[in-house]
């Protein structure tokens, strides 16, 4: 195959610049929309912009290699809208009309098309995303069409069109255009759910919590599931983790529903912008207790994050999936819970995101359920997250870890029926901000490594890696001393105290300077909310 050709004038946009003028683009519309439209319209244009950038890119390279074989222009003509040289690429068909040198020529003002002045720029990207999944069926009902709205500021938007301008995304080298934009969407998703409060914890689970999921089952192959898969990002994870360990994204198939249609749409773009198949997310949004939209299909791995302590859920007594209880009326922890378990293969294994309240509750039945699925032998492994991680929240989380198999064989070399692993990780991570905590990709590792040092996984065996209690951090308990706590799951209780010869690893300097600048913005933050609630009397005054 021929080398690309470089083109100086439009050189690939780097991550920094990406960022920067995409979210300038979302501030010229904050102030006439709600942070959910100006979500959507901003994500729509991100994606239109990259299929139409990825969908030129490929044509002159098709115009280069039929050249580079003796063929004329006529010859090329015939040939270079065959839609095989696009989609055989991973690249989306984009109409001429859909591309965004189109838009460009008429963002500013009405394009002079006969004497219809309803085509404004907004029309005119309202048929472009119709065209675009016209043209390419896997997008149908993906695309938003928002943009010929009364409330949508036209002069704005060919502003927004404008802006893009500058921004490019390359294909060049593998597997470039796909990462670029796919960091750019988890960023701007990862600021919408910032900016959205409660509800952009609805679409977006925070990075680190999804890879230390993905770190502990590390699903290579087979179905990948999530039943409230939000926008996507624990498939997307999915396919990182097998990039980053050579191996085939082909040899795994993703399975999601969703209940929110706004939601359902920008899961379908996400996984559409990092080439994962996206046809297996329900032909609609829909809710996974009502009408599960893959009932007869079984999981290898199962990734969820479900709404914390949903309290109005839709609930028959006699459902099948109630196999250990009939969870409560006003909480669906333990119907996620029982739904995931009821979707695992023999061999199959799960991580779910839970308010900590779900490893000890005893209202409602909820303790019988949970001592149930103790007693099945199904709990793996629990682990104790610190504060902060979710901005949308301040509830508590855990992790919960099912496996229908702790036999030694495929799974692990080391035989842990009747054992539950407790991880207390609460300790960890570090401050993004005033109001947010990460963990770094060491930490994600440490708990990875934990995990598969007590099943004798061949990640362990790699890197020769031995299980060892842990005092403070993680212990190996078996099912008797769980029933002896009522089977509560709180890791910290099963743990112990941190062991004072291995408490202070880090150094004192760094450990001075972390603490200082937690203080800091601890202070930070109490100013500002002081000032904020005086500012709230004083307008009561």
């Amino acid at each position: 195959m021929p080398p690309r050709k470089k083109q100086e004038s439009s050189a690939p946009s780097t991550m920094k610049e990406l960022k920067d003028t995409l979210w300038k683009a979302a501030d010229r519309l904050r102030g006439s929309l709600s942070a959910n439209q100006y979500k959507d319209v901003i994500l729509g244009l991100v994606f239109l912009k990259y299929v139409s950038d990825a969908y030129d890119e490929r044509r002159e390279q098709i115009r280069a290699e039929l050249a580079a074989e003796g063929m004329d222009d006529e010859q090329i003509a015939d040939l270079i809208d065959d839609p095989e040289e696009y989609q055989g690429y991973g690249v989306f068909v984009v109409p001429e009309r859909a591309r965004w040198s189109y838009l460009a020529r008429y963002a500013k003002g009405k394009p002079a098309i006969g004497d219809e002045p309803e085509r404004t720029i907004g029309y005119l990207i309202d048929e472009a995303m119709s065209a675009v999944m016209t043209m390419n069926p896997a997008l149908g009902g993906t695309l938003p069409r928002l943009y010929n709205k009364d409330n949508i500021d036209q002069r704005r938007l060919g502003e927004l069109i404008d802006l893009f301008n500058s921004a490019r995304f390359s294909r060049q080298g593998e597997h470039r255009a796909r990462d670029l934009m796919g960091e750019v969407y988890e960023y701007f998703l990862g600021n919408f759910a910032r900016a959205e409060g409660k509800r952009g914890g609805e679409f977006f689970t925070p990075p680190s919590v999804v890879k230390v999921i993905v770190e502990v089952l590390e699903p290579s192959r087979g179905r990948v599931y999530d039943p409230c898969c939000g926008s996507g990002g624990m498939f997307v994870q999915t396919e990182k983790f097998i990039y980053e360990h050579d191996g085939d994204p082909k040899d795994v198939a993703v399975y999601g529903q969703e209940s929110i249609e706004e939601t359902w749409r920008l899961a379908r773009m996400n996984l559409a912008i990092h080439g994962i198949d996206n046809t297996r997310l329900g032909a609609v949004a829909g809710d996974t207790f009502a009408r599960d939209q893959h009932p007869d299909v079984q999981m290898d791995y199962v990734m969820a994050n479900p709404p914390f302590n949903l309290k109005v859920w839709t609930r028959r007594e006699d459902d099948p999936r109630w196999v250990y209880g009939v969870p409560p009326a006003n909480n669906a922890n333990y119907a996620w819970i029982q739904h995931i378990l009821s979707k695992l293969t023999p061999g199959g294994s799960a991580g779910v995101v839970m308010a900590n309240g779900s490893m000890s509750s005893n209202s409602n039945g909820e303790g019988q359920i949970r001592a149930r699925i103790v007693e099945a032998d199904l709990v793996s492994c629990m682990v104790a997250l610190p504060t902060q991680l979710f901005r949308s929240t301040g509830i508590p989380v855990c992790l919960w870890f099912f496996t229908r198999d702790k036999r030694a064989g495929k799974h692990g070399t080391v035989d842990r029926r009747g054992q539950v692993l407790f991880i207390d990780a609460r300790e960890l991570g570090y401050m993004v901000d005033r109001a947010e905590r990460a963990l770094s990709a060491s930490e994600i590792v440490k708990v990875g490594d934990t995990y598969h040092a007590w099943r004798g996984t061949e990640s362990a065996a790699r890197k020769n890696l031995t299980y060892e209690d842990v005092s403070g951090f993680c212990k190996s308990v078996t099912l008797a001393e769980i029933k002896d706590a009522d089977y509560a799951l709180t890791p910290g209780r099963y743990v112990g105290a941190t062991d004072s010869r291995d408490s202070d690893e880090e150094p004192m300097n760094e450990k001075v300077e972390r603490l200082s600048k937690e203080l800091l913005a601890a202070f930070d933050e109490s100013s500002r909310l002081e000032a904020a609630v005086r500012k709230q009397i004083a307008r009561l005054a």
